[in-house]
């Protein structure tokens, strides 16, 4: 299963990969944090840590998790599966962290999604816990600047309009609380989860 649909596309030519990376909307600030969007892969990102919108069996999977998983090689199998002998299957709303391999990040923060069910099981809550725990394990290991893809808006049916408000309100909500991390990109893949972050972003 994929929990998400964004930012997992490789194979493209270096150049259309380099016009993807390039931020699409102006910067905004919040306090001390850089907030960008970035049309790509997210795989490709050279920020210090990149998420992985993973599943509860931290093994890999489709989409984000299962190029993340290409791209880094074994090396982030091996960390993941340390990690479940030592504490089991990490529950939606939590993450955990490993190096990230062959990429240029040096960390892959696994954060786990909820699974739609309607919007009244608690859904929005774990999300925003994703996002929350995601960023509080990026400062634990000393990332300034941290890259997220669309958590649980594919496979696992969260709308992704709402998906987008909860993950902008939630890294905000860090930032103005901690003044960290230095910059947070969202990387999406597809152009409607683009423009979706886009008209969020540049809501007053």
């Amino acid at each position: 299963m994929s929990p998400s649909s964004c930012a997992s596309r490789a194979g493209r030519s270096s150049a259309a990969e380099a016009a993807e990376q390039a931020p699409s909307v102006p910067e905004i600030a919040v306090g001390r944090t850089r907030l960008l969007l970035v049309q790509g892969d997210i795989t490709l990102q050279d920020a210090d840590a990149i998420v992985n919108a993973a599943n509860p069996g931290l093994l890999g999977g489709g989409g984000v998790d299962g190029a993340i998983h290409r791209a880094g090689g074994p090396a982030i199998l091996e960390e993941c599966r340390a990690i479940v002998a030592r504490i089991g299957s990490c529950p939606a709303g939590q993450a955990v962290v490993t190096g990230g391999g062959l990429m240029r990040a040096r960390h892959v923060i696994h954060a786990v999604g909820p699974v739609w069910r309607g919007g009244d099981r608690g859904e929005d809550g774990l999300l925003r816990d994703a996002y929350r725990s995601s960023l509080s394990l990026a400062l634990s290991v000393g990332a300034g600047s941290l890259a997220f893809p669309c958590i649980s808006t594919g496979a696992y049916g969260f709308p992704a309009g709402r998906a987008a408000r909860i993950a902008l309100e939630a890294v905000r909500e860090f930032a103005r609380e901690h003044g960290r991390p230095d910059e947070v990109r969202f990387v999406t893949f597809g152009p409607e989860d683009h423009r979706i972050y886009a008209r969020l972003l540049e809501a007053p």
